[in-house]
């Protein structure tokens, strides 16, 4: 008797979810709510990696200059440098995902691999 009514019920919970998806799709106002719901998705999708890639440039400067300092007895002077130039470069990594600042052409990098003109002679 239990096995009847859960598949009456189930048979009117699928009812129910089409009837409000087809009330859904006619709705105007649910699509505009949908579409600014993925927009605010979309922005903090970007936020969290922005920051993300800025305080892992920072993290990775700090560890580098204290590694440098702990092994070469080189005082906080490493730890500074090093943390600053893991700021700059964080910094840069988030104009340059943030389309503020062009990426390096591939012609302008060190190490290129390719035929070029002045690699012949």
């Amino acid at each position: 008797m239990t096995d009847n009514r859960n598949d009456g019920l189930e048979d009117r919970l699928k009812r129910l979810g089409s009837e409000l998806s087809d009330m859904r799709k006619e709705d105007p106002r649910y699509a505009a709510d949908e579409a600014r719901a993925a927009e605010n998705r979309k922005g903090y999708r970007v936020a969290v990696k922005l920051s993300s890639e800025f305080v892992a440039a920072i993290i990775v400067g700090a560890l580098l200059g204290y590694l440098l300092d702990h092994f070469a007895g080189t005082g906080p002077w490493g730890m500074i440098v090093l943390l600053l130039l893991g700021f700059c470069a964080g910094v840069l990594n988030v104009l340059r995902s943030a389309g503020m600042v062009a990426a390096p052409h591939p012609a302008d990098r060190v190490g290129r691999t390719g035929n070029d003109k002045n690699d012949a002679a």
